[in-house]
């Protein structure tokens, strides 16, 4: 019977894994403030950051600025703003970010926005609803699912020792080999019990998105009575720029091109990280806490919805154009980065921090996982 004392470990091993990944994955759907869908009373960038997430969100900011006479937008992509009070806290970030130079080019200022505590708080608030998926909790479960694997592998690491080294000599007989089929039963049960969602958005998110798809919506609340132009807005935050159909051309094209330079940022990023990580193995243990920084997605700490949008994708992390705008996209795979290689990954706000700081080995501690 000594034999199967190898079996110990791996057993425990298991056991946590199993309950660590089971426990995670209720977590993702747990709603602390459930309440009734809003239907079509869902207010204006809320019902963006649900259909496209935070990169919608800026999107749809600016261009009721722009309606509003609050921002000119040049066809070289250079924001002006011209006075006038802020709407709601999304205006205030788009004016705090813009600077005391009143103007700022629309690429960087669109990743400082969908950054922002202001916007950062929209996607809080649709998940203690219930209509999106908490990003960190998506992280947690994917990593609870790999430990998962992981104490399987362990396991059958310790099966194969058993069998190789107990070769029933001093009478003692061999291993129980039902010991570890059991558990690896087991450990097949847990993972198909914590099979991995698809995206951000949760069941209820797509009714509450559907209630308000069925015919043109004009929001009720988000945009100024004095303002012309709801049903453009309504139709700019549920489908984006290219379903809004704006009036100037120019502008959407402009708006266009800044949110594919985001997107190939983003992009950029994601292949370093990847890069960074996959070499991370063969570095130093400084070089490898580098890595691990600039490839991890800051969901962890205050700003976790850096990622793309809440839709039913597959569920990625990253600040780009379609992630955090896109209905199309979901906030991009679990590998990518918060945002281009010159954003941060270490702030103490609710936001991802400024875009002029760096993501090096010191923000270690706070790029969480």
């Amino acid at each position: 019977m000594w034999h199967n004392s190898y079996f110990i470990i791996p057993a425990v091993l298991l056991a946590a894994a199993a309950l660590y990944a089971v426990r995670s994955r209720q977590r993702i759907g747990h709603v602390p403030y459930a309440k009734g869908l809003p239907g079509r009373g869902l207010p204006l960038l809320d019902a963006a950051f649900l259909a496209g997430g935070p990169g919608r969100v800026f999107d749809t900011a600016l261009v009721r600025m722009h309606l509003g006479e609050q921002a000119v937008i040049s066809r070289s992509g250079l924001v002006t703003l011209t006075g006038g009070k802020p709407y709601d806290a999304v205006d205030q970030a788009i004016q705090e970010a813009v600077g005391p130079s009143g103007s700022r080019e629309l690429a960087p200022l669109r990743r400082m926005v969908m950054r922002s505590a202001a916007v950062q708080e929209i996607g809080d608030r649709l998940a203690d609803r219930g209509l999106l998926r908490r990003p960190e909790r998506l992280h947690r479960a994917r990593t609870a699912r790999r430990l998962l694997w992981l104490a399987m592998l362990v396991l059958v690491a310790f099966t194969v020792a058993a069998v190789l080294l107990d070769d029933g000599a001093y009478g003692h007989g061999r291993a129980n080999l039902g010991i570890p089929g059991f558990l690896l039963v087991g450990g097949v049960v847990a993972l198909l019990a914590t099979r991995p969602v698809k995206g951000r958005i949760t069941p209820a998110g797509r009714r509450q998105l559907s209630l308000m798809d069925d015919r043109p919506w004009t929001p009720h609340s988000g945009v100024s009575p004095q303002l012309a132009g709801g049903a453009l807005l309504g139709a700019l935050a549920l489908g984006g720029l290219a379903a809004a159909g704006l009036d100037d051309p120019e502008l959407e094209a402009t708006m266009l091109a800044a949110e594919a330079e985001e997107e190939a940022m983003r992009q950029a990023a994601a292949s370093s990280s990847s890069f960074a990580s996959s070499s991370s193995s063969s570095s130093s243990s400084s070089s490898s806490s580098t890595s691990s920084c600039s490839s991890s997605s800051c969901s962890s700490s205050t700003a976790s919805w850096c990622g793309s949008s809440s839709d039913s994708g597959s569920g990625s992390a990253g600040c780009g154009s379609s992630s955090c705008g896109s209905s199309s996209s979901s906030c991009g795979s679990s590998s990518s980065s918060c945002g281009s290689s010159s954003s941060s990954c270490g702030s103490s706000s609710s936001s991802c921090s400024s875009s002029s700081s760096s993501c090096g080995s010191s923000c270690g501690s706070s790029c969480g996982s």
